[in-house]
């Protein structure tokens, strides 16, 4: 029996550990071994998870929220230094003296602090294990030997919740080193030209990766029904569409 699911949908729901988010953003809740984990998709490559009365963000670029209405951060992952996905301003109105920044070499030089990860790094931080892998393009470029993300200078982040892995691939293509991750439960893989990766190169990835559960991101206006056609017939997966352009 074909185990493939696609769930479009919407389910807001309160957090008892954070503030709740300030607009109508999709927020999905996953079972996790240590609790909860909420998923609140603020828009493009922007996430916000809160988890174990903690508040991660990832990318956080104020085009996509209003960051003074938003949680502040325990955690903040920004995986590189393209505007929307590094934002000072953003970044300034959800720290605290507390909170952990973790970056990339060339994002910190911009920031002047925060830890760096660089791709095969993994760290502790803030009691979550954090893992950073390869982003980068193979195909897509500037121009001839000018990526739109050379490789060696983002990151790609899994971030261990309780018993799931959470795989953040950041602005990427298929790379041959995703098929050493394993044990990825959620992937959030991103899909628009000429920046990342077709659909077709994102149902590559998925099959490489074999995660539970896919969220398309930073989509732009990519057709996202190519992409559920194309696992159709791949069990065990589950496409999760939302509201992230």
């Amino acid at each position: 029996m074909n185990a493939f699911v696609l769930t479009i949908g919407l389910c807001l729901l309160p957090s008892a550990a954070a503030a709740t988010p300030p607009t109508d953003f999709e927020v999905d809740t996953l079972k996790t071994s240590a609790g909860d984990l909420k998923i609140t998709f603020v828009g493009h490559g922007t996430l916000m998870f809160q988890f174990a009365g903690k508040t991660i963000h990832v990318d956080p670029v104020e085009r996509y929220a209003d960051y003074s209405k938003m949680p502040k951060a325990d955690l903040i992952l920004v995986t590189h230094e393209h505007g929307d996905h590094l934002d000072k301003a953003a970044i300034a109105k959800i720290a605290r003296k507390e909170t952990a920044l973790v970056l990339t070499a060339v994002c910190a030089e911009k920031m002047g602090r925060g830890t760096v990860m660089k791709n095969g790094d993994v760290k502790t931080v803030r009691g979550l294990k954090i893992e950073a892998v390869p982003a980068y393009n193979v195909v897509h470029v500037r121009k001839p030997g000018q990526p739109y993300h050379p490789k060696g200078v983002g990151n790609g982040y899994v971030i261990t919740f309780g018993d799931q892995r959470v795989y953040v691939a950041g602005d990427t293509e298929n790379v041959p080193e995703m098929a050493k991750l394993t044990g990825i439960d959620v992937a959030f893989l991103p899909m628009n030209l000429p920046y990342t990766m077709t659909p077709k190169m994102v149902a590559a990835a998925v099959r490489t990766i074999r995660p539970k559960i896919v969220y398309p991101y930073h989509f732009g206006k990519t057709d996202t029904g190519e992409l559920v056609r194309l696992l159709k017939d791949d069990d065990g997966i589950e496409i999760r569409i939302r509201k992230m352009e």
